[in-house]
């Protein structure tokens, strides 16, 4: 019989690095607008940092309809 290829613990890791390099694509994407619009370095934080709340807030909300999601087609992993 074949068993899941990662344990619970590899599987919580590889989720959080995701969810880590998701809001810090976001965060860059800001920051690299603020450059082509041509800010300055003060503009160029500003959308960093916008950039980060604005993924942290994509994250919250996508990992939230996911649960609703998978508690409503009954898709979760029996444990």
């Amino acid at each position: 019989m074949v068993g899941p290829s990662m344990t619970d613990e590899e599987r919580e890791t590889a989720s959080a690095r995701l969810k880590v390099g998701f809001v810090l694509l976001v965060a860059v994407s800001g920051a690299l607008v603020a450059v082509q619009a041509g800010g300055s370095l003060a503009f160029v934080g500003g959308g960093f940092l916008g950039g980060l709340l604005v993924g942290l807030l994509l994250i919250f909300f996508l990992v939230r309809w996911w649960a609703d999601f998978l508690a409503t087609t009954n898709r979760g992993r029996s444990r």
